[in-house]
């Protein structure tokens, strides 16, 4: 059975075994969850089959989620794995993201454990991942953040962090990107072009100067007989 309870989480969530036996992605790359500083970071590990352990750490006011998905939309009917700060302790949720909102649901999630520090929120959980006829362990894997009321337990829309193409959850070794960087550095490097004239709008000026030499010469030649 589903058990949410929050345990107190010891040893914080560490990047040791990324590559080996753990598939990892963070934000900024390489960055130490486990040490202090800014870093959005997902471990998982598979267990069995479909059962998978994960661990989750970034930094929020309100809470962490991490999200599987069956492509990189990350918003049609992706799982979602919430941590919220509750009053400097952990608060966890299941739910579902339709449209860039959560709908809090029942998930098979065990061992939950979570810790506050500041605005780092640090939480680890064992999950059942939901049964697909294919790609039974491949999910688009992110992390967002977002606004939670510890009066209301409202959920605010969540902001991502990290993305990644559909990758294979039990391969330790999976080549993972962060496409949300990727996005972000090709638009703010694509900006309109201020370099010279290329070389058929060159040619077409060059012609239009030499026809209108040629009108202006053509009418002195007149004006002179």
């Amino acid at each position: 059975m589903p058990n949410t309870t929050v345990e107190t989480l010891e040893t914080p969530v560490s990047r040791a075994d990324c590559g080996s036996t753990q598939l990892c992605a963070d934000e900024p790359s390489d960055c130490d969850p486990s040490q202090a500083g800014s870093c959005f970071f997902i471990s998982a590990r598979q267990t069995s089959g479909r059962n998978f352990e994960f661990g989750l750490s970034g930094e929020s006011t309100g809470y962490l989620c991490a999200c599987l998905s069956l492509d990189v939309t990350a918003g049609g009917n992706a799982t979602c794995y919430i941590c919220a700060n509750n009053n400097s302790n952990v608060q966890f949720f299941g739910a579902n993201l339709n449209n860039d909102q959560l709908t809090q649901t029942t998930l098979n999630v065990n061992s939950v454990k979570g810790r506050v520090d500041g605005n780092k929120i640090q939480c680890t959980f064992a999950v059942t991942i939901p049964a697909q006829l294919t790609r039974a362990q491949s999910r688009s894997i992110s992390v967002a953040t977002g606004t939670f009321s510890a009066t209301t337990g409202a959920l605010g829309s969540p902001t991502t962090v990290i993305r990644t193409p559909v990758v294979n959850l039990a391969d330790p070794n999976a080549t993972i990107t962060n496409i949300v960087t990727t996005i972000t550095t090709t638009n703010t490097t694509a900006s309109p072009s201020t370099a010279a004239p290329t070389t058929d709008h060159a040619v077409t000026l060059q012609q239009s100067l030499t026809h209108a030499l040629l009108v202006t010469v053509g009418v002195l030649g007149l004006a002179m007989l």
